[in-house]
């Protein structure tokens, strides 16, 4: 063989080894002094619509390109961003922010109320944002006043202001914003390289309190390609989920985050008669779980202490509501005390389900006390919480058939089996979705006037004064929706968020908010900085 070809076959094998140890992590892991890698799939994840507020971009977390009204503080309270003061109504139906006047987008355009007036009117209209039903219009009184006209009574509104970024309404356009937004927050968008990852500069026109960090990169890796980051030491910030939260890694420190998010398996509590949900067609009901007797046999049955212990990595606690226990709407009231096979047995053989033919699976005329609970297949403690589940069902008879899917396929089962949710909110009013008898969602069904009642009450009550009504949702001493009432949900537990965060990186871990259903790693991304370490 000429020498010419053996040299140019060796060269290109050496070409070929390097690739792969590229793509392998074996290339440089080093990084500037002010810039950081993040794989934060926690925090909302790469948004197929891009990075644009109002087609849901990081609702509920710090949007990092955009501003917000108002910020979220560690005590549940609010303070000014964008806004300088507010007023609200007696009848809480109109909110009135007066603006910052020294804000400019970056692009150099002045931000204004017709830019927070377009916002939400436009979030409201896309529906893919925060739930704002309640919004009639958001109006410009003057350049920097902006007024929002309700149509009903809503003191939870202000828990909006705090989570829309602003975009500017006169260069916005909703096919390209998403992916190359501007925006006023504490960094620019500079690049999206799409399935890979994110890179944002820190903001030099920032009216804010200015970050430190000069530039960061967040990945979408999640799950254990997330956790070889942080092994390789290609990543400052790994999100990891809970299976791996009592790993070791040398040069990392895990940091457990406290969460208001919960996990919880919504019980169609209606049968099934052939309805469908008109906005989808979605078939409504299920035979099994509409007997009052299999939903409480779950919810006593069940051992939520175990699940928190095995399929949550002992880092989770149990959970009867859905609402996570530092929320000042938490219902101690609606705990019971769980694991009661016993009660589970009586209580299904009372209402005439029966294993006669010995399988192990009750049945009442003819129906097997079986169904599904769709979760999603990303997510490997819902994985874990119901294959748990369906273990310990076996116990007293009833069996459940984890299915993983994705989203796609889950929903339209939503209103015929049990789906395994994540939830968590600083807004009572999401409660609204899942429980009262008009929503749209309402995946369980639930129908219960007293339950209507008391969210009724609660939006036209102060915040604080409101509390009492968004508690009595759960157990009112009489009826509500957990497992002492109507049982529509099986709630199973909150979970904590870990996080391995390299030495070279401090996160101020004492002034992180409690972070919602989706995360919210960057609430405090004020007040990280660098150590003298290097990557």
């Amino acid at each position: 063989m000429d020498t010419k070809y053996i040299i140019g076959a060796v060269i290109a094998i050496i070409l070929v080894l390097i690739g792969g140890a590229l793509l392998m992590g074996g290339g440089s892991h080093e990084r500037g002094p002010g810039e950081i890698v993040v794989a934060a799939y926690s925090h909302g994840g790469e948004p197929e619509a891009g990075f644009d507020p109002i087609a849901g971009w990081n609702y509920y977390s710090e949007p990092l390109i955009q501003s917000t009204l108002l910020k979220m503080n560690t005590n549940g309270t609010y303070s000014n961003d964008l806004a300088t003061d507010y007023d609200i109504s007696s009848d809480y139906k109109k909110y009135t922010v007066n603006l910052r006047d020294d804000v400019k987008f970056t692009d150099g355009t002045p931000l204004t109320a017709e830019d927070v007036a377009f916002t939400f009117n436009a979030a409201k209209e896309s529906g893919a944002s925060l739930d704002l039903t309640a919004l009639n219009e958001a109006k410009a009184i003057d350049d920097y006043t902006v007024e929002f006209d309700l149509n009903k009574s809503d003191s939870t509104f202000l828990d909006k202001l705090a989570y829309i970024g602003i975009v500017p309404s006169d260069s916005y356009n909703n096919e390209t914003y998403g992916e190359n937004p501007i925006g006023s927050g504490p960094y620019k968008f500079v690049q999206w390289d799409k399935g890979q990852q994110v890179i944002l500069e820190k903001n030099p026109d920032y009216y804010g309190k200015m970050p430190q960090i000069e530039k960061i990169t967040i990945l979408f890796a999640q799950n254990e390609a997330a956790f070889n980051l942080a092994k390789n030491g290609e990543a400052d910030i790994v999100a990891v989920p809970l299976e791996y939260g009592k790993e070791k890694v040398d040069g990392y420190t895990m940091y457990l985050m406290d969460t208001i998010d919960v996990r919880g398996i919504s019980l169609p509590s209606v049968p099934d008669t052939g309805e469908v949900s008109p906005e989808d067609n979605y078939t409504i009901g299920n035979n099994v779980t509409a007997d009052i007797a299999i939903r409480k046999a779950l919810n006593y049955g069940i051992n939520r202490t175990a699940l928190a212990d095995g399929a949550l990595n002992g880092l989770g606690v149990p959970s009867y509501d859905g609402i996570a226990h530092q929320l000042p709407w938490a219902n101690p009231e609606a705990a019971i005390e769980d694991g009661d096979v016993a009660f589970a047995n009586k209580t299904l053989e009372e209402a005439g389900w029966v294993d006669s033919d010995g399988d192990g699976i009750r049945e009442k005329d003819g129906t097997k006390a079986s169904f599904k609970v769709y979760y999603s297949a990303n997510a490997p403690e819902r994985q874990a919480l119901a294959l748990g589940l369906s273990e310990q069902a076996k116990e007293f008879g009833i069996e459940v058939e984890p299915v993983g899917a994705e989203w796609d396929e889950i929903y339209p089962n939503q209103y015929s089996q049990g789906v395994l949710w994540g939830y968590g909110s600083t807004d009572p009013s999401d409660m609204y979705g899942e429980y009262y008898s008009s929503s749209d969602f309402n995946p369980a069904r639930v129908n219960n006037s007293a339950v209507d009642a008391h969210m009724d009450a609660a939006f036209a009550e102060s915040c604080e004064a409101s509390y009492k009504d968004w508690s009595a949702v759960s157990w009112d001493g009489t009826t509500g929706i957990s497992p002492k009432g109507d049982a529509n949900w099986l709630w199973l537990g909150e979970i904590k968020y870990g996080y391995f965060v390299n030495d070279r990186v401090d996160i101020s871990n004492d002034t992180a908010l409690l972070q919602p259903h989706g995360g919210d790693l960057f609430s405090n991304i004020y007040d990280w900085t660098m150590t003298n370490s290097t990557a």
